[in-house]
């Protein structure tokens, strides 16, 4: 695949990545564990999402025409690099059952409870599966719609609840205690998990590698303004113990809001916005799967991977959000420690191991450079 991005779409898809499921699950999941808490939690996370990304992007930057896949594959072999591949590839599995786990609560609990579950999840993998024939230059055009529809939400969201809005439910700080704050954090690590890891399968297509590490710092840093509104407006408005009572909290803090006397309970408009991120998620999760497929197969090309992923991730989701429990269970209990230890512990060991073969580095941009 030879499609370069720029830098600007790569920031567009690591907003998105970071964005649909942390305001969708994530923020009632550490409510419930640390209360009024959870906006420092999404604070912290968003700086260790920051470290990270940074780390990925200056691996990334040693072999700059690989993704993380083929820099071990080059550097420790071709096992090496199908383990890795095989790594990714459950990670994204994952982190697709849990983007649809959001999606589908919030279409099917607030406005379509009768439309059978397989629907749902048939027509969000059916539109991700149209997105990657496309490729990733369209899914990237795709996520800065998303960034509109981002700002609109936030905004909406914002001049919709100010008037309920008591910053006396914020109070007292470190409520829960800062270490039990500092591990709550974790799950929204997960959020921007998925972006860091997308962007170590993407950087080898994103254009000037110089400026990666800005790039992917900026992605995660807005990404991470964006979500840590809803944790402050859902403990505001709706108080911190309201807001642990839900699945899908975001979806009850719009319920309330209101602008002036004519536009009431508009959660409808909100979703539209709020599924155009989600999608990208969608796509990039599939389109991700389908990398590390190709080079666990030892194929040189994605797309006859497209169609068996799409079949995988769609029957895994529908085993996971057909029971609410169970979906509950694998995202708050079994995702964060699973999802973390790719996230986090594979760009650690690609770093450090990566200094044991650094002599195979330079040939390697030498011949690009040619």
């Amino acid at each position: 695949m030879k499609v370069r991005i720029t830098n600007g779409l790569l920031i567009a898809l690591l907003i998105n990545m970071v964005y649909a499921k942390a305001i969708g699950m994530t923020q009632g999941i550490m409510a419930r564990e640390v209360q009024g808490d959870m906006w420092l939690a999404t604070i912290f996370s968003t700086l260790q999402g920051i470290l990270v990304i940074w780390l990925v992007a200056k691996t990334m930057q040693r072999l700059p025409r690989m993704n993380i896949i083929e820099h071990h594959e080059h550097l420790f072999g071709k096992w090496a690099g199908k383990i890795v591949a095989l790594l990714c590839l459950l990670f994204f599995l994952g982190a697709y059952g849990g983007v649809m786990i959001t999606l589908v609560y919030h279409l099917m609990d607030y406005f379509l409870p009768e439309v059978p579950i397989l629907v749902f999840v048939v027509a969000g993998t059916l539109v991700g599966l149209y997105a990657l024939y496309f490729g990733l230059e369209v899914i990237g055009r795709l996520a800065f719609v998303g960034l509109f529809a981002v700002a609109a939400l936030n905004i909406l969201i914002l001049l919709g609840s100010m008037h309920d809005f008591d910053v006396r439910e914020l109070l007292p700080l470190f409520q829960s205690g800062w270490i039990n704050t500092l591990l709550a954090s974790r799950h929204n690590d997960t959020d921007w998990g998925m972006a860091t890891i997308t962007a170590a399968m993407i950087f080898n297509h994103v254009k000037n590698s110089d400026v990666w590490t800005r790039s992917g710092t900026l992605g995660i840093l807005y990404g991470g303004l964006t979500v840590v509104l809803w944790p402050i407006l859902e403990a505001g408005v709706m108080s911190p113990e309201v807001t642990s009572q839900y699945i899908v909290a975001c979806m009850q803090l719009a319920r309330t809001a209101e602008i002036g006397q004519f536009i009431h309970r508009y959660e409808l408009i909100m979703v539209i916005f709020f599924s155009v991120s989600a999608l990208v998620q969608v796509m990039m999760s599939l389109f991700c799967g389908s990398l590390a497929a190709t080079h666990l197969f030892g194929l040189k090309d994605y797309r006859p991977m497209i169609i068996p992923i799409c079949l995988l991730f769609g029957a895994f989701a529908y085993w996971v959000v057909l029971d609410h429990h169970r979906a509950m269970y694998l995202l708050s209990d079994r995702w964060p420690p699973f999802a973390l230890s790719i996230a986090v512990g594979l760009p650690v060991l690609t770093f450090l191991l990566g200094f044991l073969r650094r002599k195979k580095w330079q040939p390697k941009k030498a011949s690009e450079e040619q």
